[in-house]
């Protein structure tokens, strides 16, 4: 009986054995002795810090999670257990995410059970989910999770398995590179900003007219842009074109025109 508890709770054998103990064998009550047990493990830990963790995407080409869980030590972030918990999560979120805390509310009884398994503290940071029924989506996730991207395409009438492979060769771009926006027009305007005001101050120190550090600004602005800015930048893979020019020729493969319509980075 107790290895059967084990098995159906993932508890410690000492565990299993003293619920056994304390509900006389009866197998319903000891799964509810552990719960409880568990949770109040589970508060104990509650106030650890969490600075290690593992971020897990989960996507079947129409619907995609992404899940980034922090534990207290990096022992644990790489453990098999551990990286499978936090892929089970990416798998629930992709049915539906309105809010980290509202996610991490759905899942409590799973992250009690890992906490109590795996005897770490245990926090989502961020949880994610992504549907659609025109378009396509694909991922990629970095080592043992230090990096995970989402990438939605949207693909008119080009061939969807062609069109989620391209979305997940531009995830594995987005994970190599800094990215802050599809194309310049998606960019903040806040950001921009704040960059220009740090070329101007830069370019004072220079001590040249005025005229001059304009123009010095603005060509380190659109260089910035054009650094940050996706469709912009040379393809990882193929260094001589932009992303542009690369999925241009990507889409003519699919047999229809495929586009950035968002994507999304999360990294430890």
């Amino acid at each position: 009986m107790v290895k059967d508890l084990r098995e159906m709770t993932g508890a410690a054998m000492m565990d299993c054995k003293k619920a056994l103990d304390e509900t006389s064998g009866d197998m319903e009550a000891a799964k509810e002795f552990l719960r409880k047990k568990g949770q109040a493990s589970a508060d104990k830990k509650s106030s650890r810090e969490t600075k290690e963790g593992a971020i897990a995407v989960f996507c079947d080409g129409s619907k995609a999670g992404l899940v980034k869980l922090a534990c207290e030590t990096d022992f644990v972030a790489i453990n098999d257990s551990f990286q499978a918990f936090v892929g089970s999560l990416a798998q629930k979120a992709s049915a539906g995410v309105k809010s980290t805390e509202g996610f991490t509310e759905t899942v409590k009884t799973d992250l009690v059970g890992a906490i109590a398994k795996m005897g770490e503290n245990m926090v989502v940071l961020q949880a994610e989910g992504w549907n659609t029924q025109a378009g396509a989506i694909g991922t990629y996730v970095h080592g043992k999770g230090k990096i995970g991207v989402l990438v939605e395409l949207s693909l008119g009438e080009a061939n969807k398995a062609k069109a989620i492979e391209v979305a997940k060769e531009i995830a594995m771009h987005i994970a190599a590179c800094q990215v802050e926006a599809v194309s310049e027009k998606d960019l903040d305007p806040k950001v921009l900003e704040k960059e220009k005001a740090f070329l101007i101050d830069q370019a004072k120190d220079s001590g040249k007219p005025m005229e001059i550090l304009e123009k010095m600004v603005e060509g380190r602005l659109k260089k910035y842009k054009k650094e940050i800015c996706l469709m912009d930048q040379n393809f990882v893979k193929e260094p001589d074109k932009s992303v542009a020019a690369w999925l241009e020729g990507q889409s003519k493969t699919a047999g229809g025109t495929l586009s950035v319509v968002r994507f999304l980075k999360s990294s430890f």
